[in-house]
């Protein structure tokens, strides 16, 4: 069956709570273990029905956010999802309250009680509304973002679009097209503010009504992080300040020097070699049919994922009018399909997409047997691993796509990871502060971000564009506004897939074996626990950064970058 095929029903939400809590009561009432499995079962297959659809919707609506009908689904689920966690909260009630919970978690697992207790830190009635109101103010964003038409080179683009002309050989293209980018964002300022400040105090409201004391608590609950803290991100953001934005620094002045350019500006960083980035070698078909053979050469269960999502029409890659702006991978549980979502606009974030989010789409696959919806996907911090890691798995097949670009291409990768270190964790630290001042205005917004940017980025200049000068640099920045707090999992997954890469160079198949164990075992474990399973390092040990720092610092130290 292929995607288009797939079908759609909004659901029925008096019957799924009708079924649902017979469903929860037939489990509180169960006089013997399979009669409590049975009902879990039924249960599950609830939460399996209510979120495919869901993802459908979504995905539908991302495809096209013009579409009236699927904006109206969306918007459905915008405010009926809390209703629907109103629901999970009843049913993992009754599982830490069930007194076969000893023997259920035999059959299910310690781990699923465990994510249930930390769930219900997260949600009581009475922040139905809020949750809601915080729904309607992420869509706000994002179709406003989706509907950006900039004016250049004759024609109207989006942002995705914008993106090759921000990588340009020529400096001056470069910088008419930051001004440009620059010139919509500026327009819609006060409407970004507006919609950040709401968002920053209905999520602080919620946090307190659950009886956190900020909403940084409540945050690192929603995801799952059960075993460190934000001490513990704290010290993995300095190990970054310490061992990265040096080395970053230093690169950045190789660059100017490859460059021949007197000062970097924030236009320049996007450029790696003066002859250009480089760029896939084709189109969309031309670099599906690298990827097939790709994965078909790197293991069988790579060429079963891909063989699959290309027969069901699973990746709708190209960037065109109305499509929602960046990337990602989702899973249509009922399905049993992943599903990649990206807007290719011919640089080589088109390969990443068939390696980054494919390398999601490939965990989803890989785990999909689960029973429990629980352990089908892991938390975030380890899920990007499984797709940071899989571009590194890739990098054998690059001259497929890049040809005579591909070492330019793997000093590219590697510097955008260390640059990646640093932006993530600017970003959380941004964060961080933010929730703990609720009641900045815009204004003092902006100005720590400054600051921050500094400590991060010491290369990076705005001086010639008031707008970013301004500190508005994460205005345009989904995670920002949508899932706060996400972002410093990539950093997190970096340091680990950064591991994966320095392993492979040695002993791939060891390297693959404990990535794929990593992958099949879904989220059966917390962070730290996937990791042991792995054998991958803690990243908040002292010298777990520093020591796989210096072995990317190694290699790139040994490449002739003038002749690039």
């Amino acid at each position: 069956m292929k995607f288009e095929e797939y079908h759609y029903e909004r659901p029925n939400l008096e019957h799924l709570k009708e079924t649902f809590q017979q469903a929860i009561e037939g489990f509180q009432t169960a006089t013997d273990l399979q009669e409590a499995l049975n009902a879990m079962d039924t249960i599950n297959q609830l939460r399996f029905d209510f979120n495919t659809m869901a993802s459908l919707a979504y995905i539908r609506h991302s495809l096209d956010v013009n579409d009236t009908f699927y904006d109206e689904e969306k918007t459905f689920f915008d405010q009926h999802n809390p209703q629907f966690a109103q629901l999970n909260n009843l049913y993992y009630q009754a599982l830490v309250a069930s007194p076969l919970k000893a023997e259920l978690a035999k059959h299910k697992g310690d781990l699923l009680f465990k994510k249930a207790e930390l769930s219900l830190k997260t949600f009581k009635p009475d922040i139905m509304a809020d949750l809601q109101e915080e729904n309607k103010l992420s869509s706000e964003f994002n179709k406003l973002m989706a509907s950006a038409e900039i004016e250049f080179e004759g024609e109207k683009r989006n942002l995705s679009q914008m993106g090759p002309f921000a990588q340009h050989k020529d400096r001056d293209m470069r910088k008419r097209a930051s001004k440009a980018t620059s010139a919509w964002l500026e327009t819609h300022e006060e409407t970004l503010d507006h919609i950040y400040d709401q968002l920053v105090n209905v999520r602080t409201k919620i946090a307190k009504t659950l009886g956190y004391d900020n909403f940084i608590e409540l945050a690192y609950t929603r995801w799952g992080r059960s075993d460190y803290g934000p001490k513990d991100i704290a010290q993995f953001r300095q190990q970054i300040l310490d061992y990265v934005v040096p080395l970053n620094t230093e690169l950045n002045e190789k660059k100017r020097k490859r460059l021949n350019l007197e000062k970097l500006y924030h236009y320049d960083l996007s450029l790696n070699f003066a002859s250009g980035n480089p760029t896939p070698k084709g189109g969309k078909d031309w670099m599906v049919e690298q990827a097939s053979i790709m994965y078909q050469e790197m293991s069988k269960e790579t060429d079963e994922f891909f063989t699959f999502m290309k027969e069901r029409n699973l990746l709708d890659l190209e960037a065109k009018k109305g499509k929602r702006g960046g990337g990602y991978c989702t899973f249509i549980a009922n399905y049993g399909s992943p599903y990649i979502f990206s807007n290719f606009n011919g640089t080589l974030g088109d390969v990443d997409v068939l390696t980054h989010e494919a390398g999601h789409a490939f965990q989803m696959y890989q785990s999909r047997h689960h029973d429990v919806p629980e352990y089908r996907a892991s938390s975030q911090d380890i899920m990007e691993i499984h797709s940071m890691s899989m571009e590194f798995f890739a990098w054998p097949w690059m001259e497929l796509f890049f040809k005579e670009d591909t070492e330019k291409y793997k000093y590219t990768h590697l510097t955008k990871a260390l640059n990646l270190l640093a932006y993530t964790s600017l970003l959380d630290a941004f964060q961080h502060d933010v929730y703990e001042n609720p009641s900045w205005t815009p204004e003092e917004r902006k100005a720590r971000f400054k600051v921050l940017g500094k400590q991060f980025f010491p290369y990076r200049t705005y001086d010639d564009d008031p707008y970013l000068e301004r500190g508005n640099a994460w205005q345009s920045i989904m995670h920002i506004f949508a899932i706060p707090f996400y972002m410093i999992d990539y950093g997190l997954a970096q340091i680990s897939a950064l591991q994966y890469w320095a392993e492979a160079r040695e002993d791939r198949d060891t390297a693959w074996q404990s990535y794929l164990t990593l992958c099949q075992a879904g989220g059966s474990d917390s962070f730290l626990g996937l990791l042991k399973l792995a054998n991958r390092r803690n990243p908040f040990e002292q010298g777990s950064i520093q020591d796989i720092i210096q072995d990317v610092a190694a290699y790139l130290d040994a490449i002739d970058d003038t002749r690039l």
